[in-house]
């Protein structure tokens, strides 16, 4: 049976199959910071929607860090904030993360039903394609911006769905739209993530969030995938 692909060009467009595999998708920067935090032994991810939530849900969770951020910027009263850099392995090595970042908690929130949840970003691009590629049904979920289209996770999406029908995967309309959008190179990665909109408005906040889009523009710089 050939495997089939499908795009959603935000959180709330369409339901997920009951039994598909979901790539969440935000580049810039959850699915980047939490395939790093997955990497240094941290985990399982709890995402929140709200702030509010994620502080409701540390009760539920002993020892858990609450992490995310609100325009960019980690919130008052939460451990970490959403920049890769922080999570490294003796930070949340064998700890829960609560994850409320603005965009990226609610594509992986859309992922309910679903029978892998994998965070897929530049960074584990390959790791991701090799995770899924074999899978019937995959969907894969952009973050976007507030319900809005964003230009760096549909192409992380068209990515992977050029590779995937270079498979033999039949793809959706909306895969089959964004496959033209796909990065030809790690030059092309790198030139749209800090060019996009969201890496423009994260660059203007200061230096350590340039490093932040900088690293986020990297290709297959961490060699692994994850199941939430």
């Amino acid at each position: 049976m050939a495997v089939r692909v499908s795009v959603r060009l935000t959180p709330a467009v369409g339901r997920v199959p009951a039994g598909g595999t979901v790539v969440a998708v935000d580049v810039l920067r959850a699915t980047s910071v939490l395939t790093v935090a997955l990497a240094h032994g941290a985990g399982p991810i709890v995402a929140a929607a709200t702030p509010d939530e994620a502080m409701a849900l540390r009760a539920c969770h002993p020892g858990a860090l609450v992490c995310g951020e609100r325009d960019g910027r980690r919130l008052p009263g939460f451990d970490l904030g959403n920049s890769p850099f922080e999570y490294g392995p003796a930070v949340g090595a064998g700890r829960t993360l609560v994850f409320a970042s603005t965009n990226g908690s609610q594509a992986l929130r859309a992922a309910v039903g679903a029978r892998r949840v994998l965070p897929g970003a530049f960074v584990n691009a390959t790791a991701v394609l090799e995770a899924v590629g074999r899978d019937e049904e995959i969907v894969v979920i952009c973050a976007g911006k507030l319900g809005d289209f964003s230009l760096e996770d549909a192409a992380m999406a068209g990515w992977l769905a050029e590779r995937l029908a270079a498979r033999g995967a039949r793809l959706d309309r909306a895969a089959a739209l964004v496959r033209d959008l796909a990065p030809r190179d790690a030059g092309d990665v790198r030139r749209l993530v800090q060019g996009c909109a969201h890496g423009r408005y994260l660059r203007s906040l200061g230096p350590d969030y340039s490093r932040d889009v900088e690293f986020c523009a990297g290709l297959d710089t961490v060699g692994r995938a994850f199941v939430l």
